[in-house]
Parts: C-alpha cells; structure tokens; sequence
C-alpha cells in the first residue's frame, strides 16, 4: 500500500507539473528533473561517447571526469593536499575524495568523513578544524588533511576529535535551507541564511535573506548583509578584496523576470529582497508604497539570466591559465526550473573589464541540450594543483576542467 501510494503521489506530482507548464500563465511553468526536486533523485553518469559529444569548454581547456558515485554532490573545498571535501545534503553527510596520486586522471578514492547530519553543505577549513555548515547551525570537528598522497596507498586525511556545535541556533529549513561557510581575510565566518519563502516579508529579517557572520568559535554573531533572497555562493576578489555574492532572484514572474544576481556586498548593506529586484525594480507583491527602502536599496553588480540560479563562485588565478582568465570568477549556473524553456545548466565566467564592467561567458556547457539534461552544476573550484573541479549534484560526479594549451 506505501509503494502505491508513493508511486501515486508521484503521478499526480509530475502531471500538475505538465498542467502548469502547458494550461496555465507562463509565471507557473515548472519545467526541471521532479525527481531531484522532490527527493533528490539523479541520473546515471554520462558515458565518454556522451561527454565527447556535448561537453564544451573554451578552446585549450580538456573537460574528463574526475569521480563519479557523489549522489548530491554541493560545495567543494579543497584541501592543501590535493584532496577535495564534498557536502552532499541528500546524503546527509561530508565525503573526501582523495587526490590523482596515480596519475590516471581519477580520483584515487572516497570515503565518508562525517555522516548523520542534518543537511549539510557549507564546508570550510581552518586552524586544523573541519567546519560544517547544517541547515540549522555550524559544527566544527578536528581535521588532518595528511601528507600529500602517494600511488598505490590511500590519502593520509582524517577525523581527529569530536564534532562539536558551535552555533546551534540558525533558521532552519524553509524553501531555502542550504548554508554555505566562507572565512573572510578578515578571519570571520561568514554564513548564507537564505529567504523562507519564494517571496514574503521575513519574521526575522536580520537573521533571514540574510548574511551572517561569526567569529572562528562561533560567537560574536554579527548581520553583515540583508536583503539577500538566497545568496549561496559568495567569494571575495583577490586583486581588490572586494566581496562579491550570488544571489537567485525570485520565482512566478515569468520566464524572462526578474534577474538572477552578482551583488558586490559591503557591511550593512541592503539588497533589495522582497521589495525590489534587479536594478531597483519594485517587486509587484510587496514594493508598492516601499519607495525609500528601494532606493536605498544596492544594484547587482551584473545580472543573470532570470531563474539561472548561480550557486557557487570562486575565482581561480594562476600562470597555468591563459591571461584572460587569470582574476576570473568561475559560476555555477545550476539551472532554472521556473521556466516554460529550461535555461542555465552551465558554468560561466565573469571578466573584469578595464572599465569596471563585467563580462559573462560560457565556460563549461553541454548539460543541456534540446531540454534534455545530463547534469546541473553547484559549485566550482580551482585546486592545488591549478586545475577547476566542478560539483554536478544531478548525475553524481566531479567534473574536471584544466587548461593543456600554448599560452
């Protein structure tokens, strides 16, 4: 009877999604994998026929897959030696994939660091602590990232001491319950705590769409930023130390309304959600008489497409990559669901011109093509070693992107 039931739900899940999609107004299309949406549900791998046929990067750059196996895989960190943390919320749990000792073009290995959490994503190291960021709270745990591995023997990182709970008090849950952990040069951690809902006027909105901050121990918490639906991936700039994050605009305005974000954020700063989106533009449900707040109000520094949402960035340097791409910002763009045409799935790159200006380009495309999906990419990362590993919570895998042409 539970299996009819579920398989039931299902059933009706998917057909009110084609009903909104073709029967009603463009603002209620829901076109996106249900499965991934409801539970998490993936795909399987994509095979080397597959990738050689629709996997893109820019000329000089070599696309492979790096690790496979990873349901749900979200923020990468890598670690001084070459190993890569992974939090994967469907897991409920921390992995270590361990570093090409062997030379093969694979990870040599994962395991399971941490399990039994409550929706991990956030990952940060620091001062020999693993911190964890959950949906309701930051944990610490001590951590050995071990000596640089060698062929044939297995990576020497690993759990050093207990986890313990240095702030166990965060809003939890609510349509946006990832929290994503960043140190700051200034040696704060920062901490996204996204909206509850698609669009309301928050209980607390100081501790909501919000940006909050702590010291390495968890105390001193601070709101650094507000107004912020979901910013999931944030970075600061190293040629200015600007700080910069990405925020995803609203839902049921229509396909092409409103942009998707890159807000340069300062302290005490204000965003604009749920009054306003984009550049100042009054939200239609709650911006009527909010003319001062909205003009007060901080316009992204570029925008998105609308529904793209940009999860993770980070800037990726180095003489291994050619010059226009050296300062560059990577963005996982993880794909839209508000939408009657799928839109998103890649990953971009975001160029700062002499003028101030930013310029996005594609960087890593093929996971969609004529509505049919083979991934959606949450994070992006440059290791150790100079090459860009990419988090693809759909089909399970790291995807790696390193650059083997002239400079």
């Amino acid at each position: 009877m539970k299996v009819a039931t579920v398989g039931l739900f299902v059933v009706v899940i998917v057909g009110a999604a084609g009903a909104c999609q073709w029967l009603l107004p463009e603002r209620f299309a829901v076109n996106a994998p249900i499965g991934q949406m409801l539970w998490g549900a993936g795909i399987d791998a994509p095979d080397s026929g597959t990738i050689s046929d629709r996997m893109r990067a820019p000329e000089g750059f070599e696309i492979s897959l790096w690790a496979e196996g990873t349901r749900g895989a979200r923020v990468l960190r890598p670690t001084p030696t070459g190993d890569l943390l992974v939090g994967s919320p469907v897991q409920n749990s921390i992995l270590l994939l361990e570093a090409d000792a062997d030379g093969d073009g694979r990870s040599d290995g994962q395991r399971v660091l941490l399990e039994e959490l409550n929706h991990p994503y956030g990952v940060e190291l620091r001062d020999g602590w693993l911190y964890v960021g959950e949906t309701g709270g930051i944990a610490r745990v001590p951590f050995d990232p071990g000596k640089t591995a060698t062929p044939g023997k297995p990576s020497g990182a690993r759990i050093t001491g207990e986890l313990e709970y240095i702030v166990n008090d965060l809003p939890p849950g609510g349509n946006h319950w990832t929290r994503n952990l960043r140190f700051g040069p200034d040696g704060w951690l920062y901490v996204n705590v996204g909206s509850s809902c698609n669009v309301c006027l928050e209980d607390d909105p100081n501790r909501r769409a919000a940006l909050l901050r702590f010291r390495s121990d968890g105390s001193g918490e601070e709101t650094f930023a507000t107004g912020l639906r979901n910013s999931v991936g944030f970075a600061w700039q190293p040629s200015t130390g600007k700080f910069y994050a990405t925020d995803n605009g609203r839902d049921l305005l229509g396909d092409n309304f409103p942009p998707c974000e890159l807000n340069e954020l300062v302290e005490g700063g204000f965003y604009g959600f749920p009054v306003a989106n984009g550049n100042r533009m009054p939200d239609p449900d709650f911006g009527e008489g909010q003319e001062e707040r909205i003009a007060s109000s901080i316009p992204p520094a570029h925008g998105f497409r609308a529904h793209n949402a940009p999860l993770g960035i980070n800037f990726i340097e180095g003489e291994s990559l050619p010059k226009d791409y050296r300062g560059a910002a990577l963005v996982a763009l993880h794909g839209s669901w508000n939408r009657t045409q799928k839109d998103g799935y890649k990953v971009v790159s975001l160029h700062w011109d002499a003028d101030g200006s930013i310029r996005e380009e594609d960087f890593l495309t093929g996971f969609l093509r004529d509505e049919e999906l083979i991934g959606r990419p949450a994070d992006v990362v440059q290791g150790p070693d100079g090459a860009i590993y990419v988090s693809d919570d759909y089909a399970g895998v790291i995807w790696k992107v390193e650059y083997t042409g002239d400079l």
